[in-house]
């Protein structure tokens, strides 16, 4: 009797590890719920940095980017934030689903005494699903040769 209750022990340990509990994972079956899709972004961008490289202390150099409006619904800018050193010029009006909005930026070195990356911060009118606002921003950088 002694040796059946050791045995049947045996087989109930067994039982636990065999490969039947692994194949239930294996199976396809997944352990937890999948994470939700990440929402479709609200704009999409061109580029979100420029590399200027070398830029000569009091050089003026222009450059762009470009948003594309993938929100689904009309968008307007309200404010865009940048150094004193940039000036931006933005879509001042509406920009449709699917339409581009272009921003020119100029950027002085003349008040720079070193390399920098520069940042410019668009608001949105827009909210998120939470009243936050939609804030995006874009960047360049250079090196200042004196």
């Amino acid at each position: 009797m002694k040796y059946a209750v050791f045995s049947l022990t045996i087989m109930v340990l067994l039982a636990c590890n065999t490969p039947q509990r692994a194949q239930s994972v294996s199976s396809g079956q997944p352990a937890v719920s999948p994470a939700p899709a990440a929402p479709a972004p609200f704009v999409t961008w061109d580029k979100k940095m420029v590399d200027l490289g070398k830029v000569k202390k009091g050089e003026k150099r222009n450059l762009f980017f470009e948003l594309t409006n993938t929100s689904g619904q009309e968008i307007k800018i309200d404010i865009v934030d940048a150094c004193e050193c940039t000036r931006v010029d933005f879509p001042r009006g509406v920009i449709a689903p699917g339409a581009k909005g272009r921003f020119d930026v100029t950027f002085d070195s003349t008040e720079k005494e070193a390399a920098e990356t520069i940042g410019i911060t668009i608001v949105f009118r827009e909210t998120d699903a939470n009243g936050n606002p939609r804030i995006e921003s874009v960047e360049y950088k250079f090196d200042l040769e004196k």
